[in-house]
Order: C-alpha cells, then structure tokens, then sequence
C-alpha cells in the first residue's frame, strides 16, 4: 500500500511539474531574435516592390513578391526574392537583364508596401495590419485598438521569422517589431 501510494504521489508530482512546464512554453527571446531588428531588411511574400529599370519604361512597375517568394518580372520571368536584401534583388535582376536584353541595365529597387503584421489576443481589434518601418509593439497595439481590459500590458508574443526558422520570444511592450510579425497579447493571471 505504502509503494502504491509513492508511485500516485510521483505520478501527481510529475503530472504537476509537466503542467507548470506548458506554461512557459514561451520563453524570453533569444539573442538572434533582437538582432534580426538591426539586419538589412529581407524580402518575403507580401511585400510589393517598386522596380525602376532607368530609361526602360516598359519594364519599371510595382511587383509583389509571390506565396512562393518570386516576383514575376518581364523578360526574365521569376526571380527569387525571399530572404534577398534589397542590393541583392536589384544585383540579381540586373544580371538576369544584362544576359541577352540591356547592355547595361541600372536597376533600383524600393519598397512600396511592406507584408502584414498580425496581432491577436487581448486587443480591441484582433487582426492583420499594415507595417510601418520603426513601428514598435505598443504602436501596432495602438493600432489594434489598444489593450483589452483583461490584457497583460507588460510584456507580448512575438513570433517572428529568423533565417527561415519560426521562432517565438517574449519581448517588452516598447520593443520593435519587423514586418510579417505577429503579436499576441496574453491575457493577465489578476
């Protein structure tokens, strides 16, 4: 009786310690996950692009990176662009136009919209928003109609995409936060 009551309190025990480790499936972001904030900005699916081809009319337009991180530009036809830095791109579609189409082609490229943001939780208006560069947290909050009554206003979720890798941290309300984002507001404990 005694060995039966052991094995029920260590399975109560390890029951209990497992719960409590499913609540901090989040944990404080990592080191890369701050560093991502001060790299070149990196293209993915949603951003629209202004590619300018100096004195080529037929070819400066608006181009939006694909679901599979193309964009679809005249002459060359897809192109890569997820993961690529904007000198990167502009190097890229330069050398693809220089191969039987312009002699010697100057290529410019800006952005024109960035990909979404997402924010859910415990916000006025949960949701897909528009990024500016700069935007923090507490801005896209702003955005979302401001905290809930029930929300923690300390700290948020942010999951994030890192070298291809989705990676979640909990960041501070005045952190920054980068296009494709998103925030979650949990709710607080009191």
């Amino acid at each position: 009786m005694f060995c039966a009551l052991n094995r029920t309190a260590i399975i109560v025990v390890t029951a209990f310690a497992a719960a409590l480790s499913g609540c901090s499936a989040y944990q404080p972001a990592p080191k890369a996950f701050h560093e991502a904030t001060i790299q070149p900005y990196r293209l993915d699916s949603g951003d629209r692009l202004r590619i300018t081809v100096f004195e080529q009319t037929g070819l400066s337009n608006s181009y939006t990176v694909d679901q599979a991180g193309y964009i679809a530009f005249p002459l060359i036809g897809p192109v890569p662009a997820r993961g690529q830095t904007l000198p990167q791109l502009e190097g890229a579609i330069a050398q693809k136009l220089r191969q039987g189409y312009l002699r010697d082609p100057d290529v410019t490229i800006e952005i024109d919209r960035y990909r979404a943001i997402f924010i859910m939780g415990e916000v006025g208006r949960p949701g897909q928003y528009s990024y500016v560069p700069g935007m923090t947290v507490q801005n896209a909050i702003a955005i979302a109609g401001g905290f809930s009554t029930r929300a923690n206003q300390r700290d948020v979720d942010v999951t994030r995409k890192i070298n291809g890798e989705i990676v979640t941290g909990r960041i501070n309300i005045s952190g920054p936060i980068l296009a494709g984002d998103t925030v979650y507001v949990r709710e607080r404990f009191f």
